[in-house]
């Protein structure tokens, strides 16, 4: 049985500006950021944020969510599933953007793969 169909699990929000990330019950309005008050994007059940001051990884989390992606396991509920492929570095999401671009595949589609 799954532990997380029971309980009502948080999903993560971040507000990219800020560099901030929070966990928050899922509701019908928009999450704000508590520094700023602009609305927070919903990262997933599994996005673990960088540090503050890790301004590179931050801007990469920002190119996986101005996509429409999320981080989130193959299961809706996150439990016993290995997480999906997202771009950690800014080398990464280059190369990406690069076969996308070469490709004619869409950049949400690229960003989504595991391997090149």
């Amino acid at each position: 049985m799954c532990y997380y169909a029971e309980k009502p699990y948080k999903l993560h929000y971040a507000c990219v500006r800020c560099r901030v990330a929070f966990k928050r019950h899922p509701g019908p309005g928009e999450h704000r950021c508590p520094r700023c008050s602009e609305p927070m994007a919903c990262a997933g059940h599994d996005f673990a944020a960088p540090r503050r001051r890790d301004t590179r990884a931050w801007t990469v989390v920002a190119a996986v969510l101005d996509a429409g992606l999320r981080y989130d396991g193959r299961e809706p509920c996150g439990c016993g599933k290995a997480p999906k492929s997202r771009p950690r570095t800014r080398a990464q999401l280059r190369a990406r953007r690069i076969a996308a671009a070469r490709t004619g595949i869409p950049l949400a589609d690229m960003l989504g793969r595991a391997d090149l």
